[in-house]
């Protein structure tokens, strides 16, 4: 199952990729949302093989889930792949400069169960899937008007 959304941002492209992959706000951010979630190693540069270590609950059961980027090429794309008991998840996002001042945003998430419980949730996804798709891409239109006003008060 796929989904992609795109957003237009008014700000540079190194701008908009320097404020999505500060990842440490990402970790507060899940923090106080009730998501444990723990880097594997220590290192203050976020680079390809940065593992992050996650558990969370979804539909009343814990889960936990693995997130290791897989690619960063600054500052056009990052790629993640996700792994839990039961499912795969592959995560791009990329970056196009459309002016100096403007830039594309596009992330577009790939998900495959590995097991029948997995592929249970992941039908009942698919029976919400426009709704979900909607959801999407509401949630990165607000992120990128969030970095917009980040980038225009200098946060």
């Amino acid at each position: 199952m796929q989904f992609l959304a795109r957003e237009d941002i008014e700000a540079p492209i190194n701008a908009v990729f320097d404020m999505v992959s500060d990842f440490e706000r990402f970790e507060r951010m899940a923090m106080r949302r009730g998501i444990d979630v723990r880097r594997s190693d220590s290192e203050a540069i976020f680079a390809a093989g940065t593992e992050w270590q996650t558990e969370f609950k979804l539909r009343g059961k814990l889960r936990e889930m693995s997130v290791v980027m897989t690619d960063c090429d600054r500052p056009s794309q990052m790629r993640f792949e996700a792994s839990s008991k039961g499912m795969t998840g592959l995560t791009s996002v990329d970056f196009l400069a459309l002016s100096p001042r403007r830039t594309r945003l596009s992330l577009e998430m790939s998900l495959a169960a590995k097991t029948l419980p997995a592929r249970l949730l992941l039908q009942s996804v698919k029976l919400g899937q426009s709704r979900f798709r909607k959801q999407l891409q509401s949630r990165l239109s607000e992120f990128a008007r969030e970095l917009e006003q980040r980038h225009l008060h200098g946060a």
